[in-house]
């Protein structure tokens, strides 16, 4: 099965806490990216569709209650 690929928008001020946690923890078959704008980031998670559903779902709500 291909990979899915999901964006999650965080903002400015959270984007570096997120960055460290992503550089310093085994992603294990997920990768990420950063694409870097104005008011924050977009991260984008590949990997197989389930796991990467599972981590936008986590992402987002953890931007949410932060």
């Amino acid at each position: 099965m291909p990979d899915a690929t999901y964006v999650a928008f965080v903002p400015s001020g959270m984007t570096a806490k997120l960055r460290n946690v992503l550089e310093t923890e085994d992603t294990g078959p997920i990768s990420w990216r950063e694409r870097k704008g104005f008011f924050g980031s977009e991260f984008y998670f590949s990997g197989p569709p389930s796991l990467a559903r599972a981590t936008h779902a986590y992402i987002s709500e953890w931007v949410v209650k932060h």
